[in-house]
């Protein structure tokens, strides 16, 4: 995120900068892609309903279909369950294990249906979204092919062809991953995919699972070209709610600082009418950081921002990133900041990602500031637990341990197309995040 970051401060050319940033990282992620059979398939793990009709994506209140797919022995198998809705209760139809073989670099199945018919199957994907199997009775038999069209991440078309080619039956799935353990998502993850298709993107994430954003772009009174009204009508049609915003606006200098408090005033209001409940702030001014004044001058005007946003019913938040554990005059400025700044009105949101890299273990903090921290940026160096640098199961030990409530994933660096890297970063904290 600091890599954005370092582009908002300079209000008068943000529209500019985002213009050309949207330039270069189109360019860049036309280079992104799921090459792997294995990464493939994995696009069909979650929950799904199915639509009304395959031409629609629109679901019914009880969807006639439902489908369990959970991932086993890593990302490698997939556990299917299909399920009917019939006299108001959904029953199983069919169980299926479908399978990677890494030496035949092919896709295998095993499936047993409501009949109790067994059937087996064999293919592979000959692109990222296009997928074909062929079933087979086990006296070897073939009994039908079967299609998947990945219209997106999150929407696949399924179709059954009998030995002519001629189709049986043909179904839309929408992923519809629980949002109960309310896992958010900060959306410089998708920051390309929002400015370009804000609304489209929101419903991708909504079916993936999150349940709230944590939005990057506040300017001016908008958010992604939208008033703060309309936009959290589009968040909340995707199934979500905007619960957080990250600003930014610079320590002022000499004689401006009601000038700055001003900007906060209408900031705070704009969201107040958006219905979030905090806002976060990070700083790229602190490198530039020499004595303990200009420390503390830092911690007055987050007290002060602070209290603008509890006296509207925000709460306000800063955010670290690496700079803030440096030291002036041998007092690390994270330190001070928490030390210095009013624990009523001033409260923190830890980028594990950053922490890592200045060297710094968040349990540390947790344990000594269990009440500060209220939010967690759930970030790696790209898709969370790759890179193995940070220990997660450790900090999440600590999840029911501190005051937390807000916990976002965050990817700014990928190995996938975005959307699919932020839809495993749900999966990842799924993992791990107990519902407190």
């Amino acid at each position: 995120m600091k890599k954005k970051i370092m582009n908002k401060w300079k209000q008068v050319v943000v529209c500019v900068i985002l213009l050309n940033m949207q330039s270069v990282n189109v360019i860049a992620q036309n280079s992104y892609s799921i090459s792997e059979q294995q990464d493939r398939l994995y696009q069909y793990a979650g929950n799904w309903v199915s639509t009304i009709n395959a031409d629609t994506d629109s679901i019914a209140k009880f969807p006639n279909l439902r489908m369990i797919n959970t991932a086993k022995l890593g990302k490698q198998s997939l556990q299917v369950e299909v399920q009917q809705y019939r006299n108001g209760e959904y029953h199983p139809i069919l169980v299926e294990l479908i399978g990677y073989d890494h030496k035949t670099d092919r896709i295998f199945a095993a499936g047993h249906n409501e009949s109790g018919a067994f059937f087996t199957g064999t293919g592979a994907f000959s692109s990222e979204n296009t997928w074909l199997m062929q079933d087979s009775d086990l006296n070897g038999k073939k009994t039908m092919s079967v299609a998947f069209e990945f219209l997106n991440c999150t929407e696949v078309i399924v179709e059954g062809f009998d030995n002519a080619n001629k189709s049986l039956w043909k179904t839309r799935y929408v992923k519809a991953n629980s949002k109960e353990k309310n896992i958010g998502v900060q959306l410089v993850s998708v920051h390309d995919e929002m400015l370009k298709d804000p609304i489209g993107t929101l419903k991708l994430l909504g079916r993936m699972g999150y349940a709230f954003v944590e939005t990057f772009v506040y300017d001016n009174g908008l958010f992604y070209g939208m008033s703060p009204t309309l936009f959290k009508e589009e968040v909340e049609k995707a199934g979500m709610k905007f619960l957080g915003s990250m600003t930014f606006h610079n320590l002022p200098v000499k004689g401006k600082w009601d000038e700055s408090l001003k900007w906060w005033g209408k900031c705070i209001n704009d969201h107040k009418r958006a219905g979030v409940a905090y806002l976060s702030t990070s700083n790229n001014q602190i490198k530039g950081i020499k004595t303990m004044a200009d420390l503390q001058n830092f911690c007055d005007y987050y007290n002060a921002i602070g209290k603008l946003c509890a006296d509207n019913g925000l709460q306000f938040v800063f955010h670290n990133h690496a700079d803030e554990f440096l030291f002036v005059d041998g007092v690390c400025v994270y330190d001070y900041f928490l030390q210095n700044t009013d624990p009523d009105l001033v409260f923190f949101q830890t980028d594990f990602y950053w922490m890592n890299r200045a060297g710094v273990n968040p349990v540390d903090y947790f344990k000594k500031y269990p009440k500060r921290f209220i939010s967690w940026h759930v970030k790696d160096d790209q898709e969370l637990g790759e890179s193995g640098k940070i220990d997660f199961a450790e900090i999440f030990e600590y999840q029911n341990k501190i005051a937390l409530k807000y916990i976002l994933t965050e990817v700014e660096d990928y190995n996938f197309p975005p959307l699919y890297s932020v839809s495993l970063a749900w999966d990842y904290i799924n993992t791990y995040y107990q519902k407190q």
